[in-house]
């Protein structure tokens, strides 16, 4: 199944260059580094006035969420073909939901130490 298409006001489609100097490009990159987000998410969260993550997640943690995540994904994906009938063993459904569980209670332990 494709991707669903993303709505045209979705679409990061317009790109401002914006100079800075060495000593300013520095303390925006600590400041990102920080809170462990990128350069462009952490100008775009103070241009827009959006609420930055309180603290920093541990580089191998992020790892970790990221690669939850696709797990995560992945059980989506087979839920919705059970919930579409595809594969209706009480089995599987009984496993997915027993991996959801625990995939949220792991998300949990990385997001609070």
């Amino acid at each position: 199944m494709a991707r669903p298409k993303k709505n045209i006001q979705d679409l990061k489609a317009i790109r401002l260059n914006v100079r800075v100097t060495v000593k300013e490009y520095l303390i925006v990159a600590e400041n990102a580094d920080t809170l462990g987000i990128t350069i462009p998410d952490f100008i775009r969260m103070k241009v827009t006035g959006r609420v930055l993550p309180r603290k920093r997640i541990p580089p191998d943690n992020r790892k970790l969420f990221i690669e939850l995540g696709r797990i995560g994904n992945n059980l989506n994906q087979l839920t919705k073909k059970v919930h579409l009938g595809m594969n209706n063993s009480p089995i599987l459904i009984e496993h997915l939901s027993a991996m959801r569980s625990t995939l949220d209670t792991l998300k949990a332990n990385i997001v609070k130490p």
